[in-house]
């Protein structure tokens, strides 16, 4: 069986592969668990079980009306880490999935989880607000949403390229890379796709962070242009008790894929500790 029907009927997609310590990834918004190719691959081969599943709503997972938020993300791996009888995991996530480890482990992780590890992620908080008065202004969530809506085809497409950097001067586009993330964005669905925006901006993990008793590395790069460093993973170390915070002065938000190598090996590193 490759779902798992959660309380609400949803059925949530996920791959399974191999033997060991147990480590379960989360993919980033609007992804799917096929964005863990390079990890996936690596650790399986470093002796790892490596899982990751779809999100509700994304890639192969139901593409669901409902249920569309940070706590029923969170939820929902639960019932799949109970499903497949996991303990002792790592827990690594990516952008939008770095809070959904977050939330996770702070809420349903006690004495399951080894350790967890957050990559270009959104914690503590992405939306302006008093206190975050760095973050992104509301009009710029609202025009994401806008965009979603009305021309997600085209939005995501375009945004492929702040995504992995390659807007920047030098860096040649790869187009094989923009083309396998419009893929798995086009696979989810609309609506949940949709009210994921508010999920990964509007969260926050404040609370989540402070309560965390497990070692959390933070892997974040200064040139993040989605999820700054300075309002995102700078601040999620300093708030996490057992927090090691790694930055890399000029990766893209999506270095999960294009420095996979070093991603893969200071992972590792965090892992063997």
């Amino acid at each position: 069986m490759d779902t798992i029907t959660v309380k609400d009927g949803t059925k949530i997609y996920f791959k399974d592969w191999g033997t060991g310590q147990p480590i379960f990834f989360h993919h980033g918004w609007p992804l799917s668990s096929d964005d863990w190719d390079a990890q996936m691959m690596f650790f399986l081969e470093q002796g790892y079980r490596v899982i990751a599943h779809d999100r509700r709503g994304h890639g192969r997972s139901t593409q669901t009306a409902t249920g569309n938020d940070m706590d029923t993300y969170a939820a929902d791996v639960d019932e799949v880490v109970t499903a497949l009888k996991l303990s002792n995991v790592i827990h690594v996530g990516h952008s939008t999935g770095g809070g959904e480890v977050i939330r996770y482990v702070a809420r349903h992780g006690k004495g399951r989880v080894a350790k967890a590890v957050i990559i270009s992620a959104i914690p503590p908080a992405m939306v302006k607000s008093v206190r975050n008065p760095n973050g992104i202004p509301i009009e710029v969530i609202d025009g994401i949403r806008k965009s979603v809506a009305t021309n997600r085809a085209q939005f995501y497409e375009d945004i492929t390229l702040s995504f992995y950097g390659f807007n920047r001067p030098g860096v040649a586009p790869v187009q094989g890379i923009r083309d396998n993330w419009w893929r798995q964005a086009m696979m989810g669905g609309i609506k949940a796709e949709y009210d994921c925006v508010k999920a990964w901006s509007e969260s926050t993990f404040y609370d989540d962070l402070a309560i965390i008793d497990v070692p959390v590395l933070v892997l974040h790069s200064e040139d993040d242009q989605l999820a700054p460093f300075a309002t995102t993973g700078e601040v999620a170390a300093q708030l996490l008790k057992h927090g090691t915070l790694k930055s890399y002065p000029n990766f893209p938000h999506g270095m999960t894929t294009t420095q996979a190598e070093q991603i893969n090996a200071d992972v590792l590193a965090f892992i063997k500790l």
